[in-house]
């Protein structure tokens, strides 16, 4: 089992909760959507994990926001795990950031593009912060066990795998739930990341599209069939959110979307 420092409610029996902004647009910002998801989820004792991108470096546009400088964004990030004293999680994107990274924050996520990318991978695992491997959309759950063997035979058995849906033609994703299954037999920790799996990626006009009306059902389906996490993009007015607004969830329908969640586990559980 992965060992994240800070991560609270381990033996609650829930699934654990990885969510924030995308983009870490400001401490005050930073600090608010943290303290709000906080107090869920120590009331409904989920373990969890906050999550902002100190930096965006997959974007469909030169003038699309990428982050407000790679030193502030992880001093917020830093800066929220202690007040809150709750683990966080970054995207790191070239080797050289795993190391950097890993003084600010305490897991390290392979964007879905690089995962097959050995020395990034290598890089993040010899850190010896937990690595969370996001699953190629050009994938199945069966090829992520080389992501794997490449993370532990680097001396790091802190891997979580995360599912953010297949590519389906050109402009659209589907989620292929034996993904989940698949990659839990690999007997790391899996997610479902539901807000990335229901983007519309490349569209004419540069910006990406997404599908925010289908979180609960894809949340919902993936807590059934045995997903470990869910991670969720999560804004107070995502329509203001400088990246991926089209398929954010607005934070106050954050609570709601768990205690419908747990309900599910405890009947799968049951």
């Amino acid at each position: 089992m992965i060992s994240i420092p800070k991560l609270s409610h381990k033996n609650s029996g829930n699934f654990f909760l990885m969510a924030g902004p995308c983009a870490i647009e400001g401490e005050e910002m930073a600090l608010d959507i943290a303290e709000k998801i906080k107090n869920i989820t120590d009331r409904l004792q989920i373990p969890y994990i906050f999550k902002g991108s100190y930096r965006k470096a997959n974007r469909s546009r030169i003038d699309s926001f990428t982050g407000i400088g790679d030193e502030k964004a992880l001093k917020i990030l830093q800066k929220v795990g202690a007040e809150f004293d709750m683990p966080t999680i970054t995207d790191i994107h070239e080797t050289e950031e795993a190391a950097m990274a890993a003084e600010y924050v305490d897991v390290l996520q392979i964007p879905a593009f690089l995962c097959r990318q050995t020395d990034l991978l290598v890089a993040a695992a010899k850190t010896g912060k937990v690595v969370n491997v996001k699953k190629g959309q050009f994938l199945s759950g069966e090829a992520m066990r080389f992501a794997v063997d490449k993370i532990k035979d680097s001396g790091n058995d802190n891997v979580i795998l995360t599912d953010r849906g297949n590519s389906f033609g050109y402009t659209d994703l589907v989620v292929d739930y034996r993904n989940i299954v698949a990659m839990k037999s690999f007997g790391v920790p899996v997610v479902m990341d539901v807000t990335h799996s229901l983007q519309q990626p490349n569209q004419s006009s540069g910006v990406t599209g997404g599908r925010p009306a289908l979180i609960q059902t894809i949340a919902k389906a993936a807590i059934a069939v045995g997903a470990d996490g869910i991670f969720i993009e999560t804004h107070p007015i995502p329509s203001q959110a400088k990246s991926d607004a089209a398929n954010m969830l607005p934070l106050d329908q954050l609570e709601g979307l768990l205690e419908n969640l747990i309900r599910i586990r405890q009947a799968v559980a049951g």
